[in-house]
């Protein structure tokens, strides 16, 4: 502040109280709009809408004013409690309501399975010029394809359970592909998420109606997996321009065949141990292996990464590049237990990459 400034305002105190307003009026207006972006055209939209709620309650809101849009069939909406759901307008990603139009700065995207997590919405906001909480187009189609990711992936020397792709019904050869991939094995929807549509198969007359269940999920394509007989884990991974923090892998043991959907979000049959009870080369070894896999498929933001540990060694599973965010989810609870704040890290991903 000049000295010229400081002097009138000492002679006019209503001078004073006008600058003050005047800068509270300017922080106000550099809070950002934040969307968080749920539902989508998937079986687990409500998942994400769970995700969503927790998301936004979660975000600082002395530093952005936060809204929840829910994407569905019937169109894109705002959720208000006060009103009726607001219509937003696709052409530049924005909403009016009482004659103001309110334009978002970022979309914070948690809809999980299609169109946020293979390219489809990153896409969409790459067109308009809005910023988002994931990676982009390119890193996010490829990470969605089950199949296509172990293919990457094995270029680097990182290992994953035998499979063989299925891109029709009609290519199902029961013999053959027992023979390839043995039994039990598991058969999944090669674009899906939260396990909806996987099967563990102990029986070869039951392969045929997995894989009808697995197709019912994802038409255009199908994955039968060897079963890899291990520990199961999950690692976080939240990288910024300055910061890199790989948490520590949650151990999962469930009394249910696999991680399934009631596993994860219904049933209390399932422990979550974290740290895993794993000797801690193992643990560094996952971390490490979580941090090449983030880098090589270009994340951004928040992922977490599934493996089985079997003989020490870290077979990928998957990656979730908008993973679950609601309270039973993973992420939150490996944040929690290295005594971080999940709103310092949800701040970090916003201005991060705004």
């Amino acid at each position: 502040m000049s000295s010229d400034l400081i002097s009138t305002i000492n002679k006019k105190p209503s001078r004073l109280i006008f600058f003050i307003n005047l800068q509270f009026v300017k922080l106000i207006q550099m809070k950002k709009n934040i969307a968080v972006v749920v539902g989508g055209f998937s079986s687990e939209s409500v998942i994400s809408m769970k995700s969503g709620e927790q998301v936004a309650q979660n975000i600082d809101k002395k530093l952005f004013d936060v809204y929840i849009v829910n994407i569905s069939k019937d169109g894109w909406v705002v959720k208000s409690d006060l009103v009726c759901d607001i219509p937003v307008n696709m052409a530049d990603f924005s909403f009016s309501y009482n004659n103001r139009k309110v334009k978002f700065d970022f979309a914070f995207i948690l809809i999980h399975g299609h169109p946020g997590e293979n390219g489809v919405l990153q896409g969409y906001f790459d067109i308009i010029g809005i910023p988002y909480s994931t990676g982009g187009v390119k890193t996010l189609a490829l990470t969605f394809d089950k199949y296509q990711s172990k293919l990457f992936l094995a270029q680097f020397d990182i290992i994953s359970a035998k499979s063989i792709f299925l891109y029709s019904k009609n290519q199902l050869k029961i013999k053959d592909i027992v023979d390839r991939i043995g039994l039990p094995c598991f058969v999944k929807p090669n674009a899906s998420g939260s396990s909806f549509g996987i099967s563990k198969v102990k029986d070869i007359k039951l392969l045929e109606e997995a894989v009808e269940t697995a197709f019912a999920e994802d038409s255009h394509g199908v994955i039968i997996e060897s079963f890899i007989e291990g520990t199961e884990v999950s690692c976080g991974v939240f990288k910024t321009k300055n910061k890199s923090l790989v948490f520590s892998p949650t151990e999962i043991i469930t009394d249910n065949d696999f991680f399934d959907y009631e596993a994860k979000y219904i049933d209390n049959k399932t422990q979550e141990i974290t740290p895993a009870r794993l000797p801690k080369e193992i643990i560094k070894k996952i971390q490490d292996i979580s941090s090449k896999i983030y880098d090589l498929f270009q994340c951004k933001g928040i992922v977490r990464i599934d493996f089985i540990i079997q003989d020490k060694i870290p077979y990928f599973i998957e990656i979730n590049t908008v993973p679950g965010m609601s309270a039973e989810s993973l992420f939150p609870k490996q944040v929690k237990e290295k005594n971080m704040n999940m709103q310092d890290i949800l701040t970090q991903v916003i201005n991060d990459l705004s």
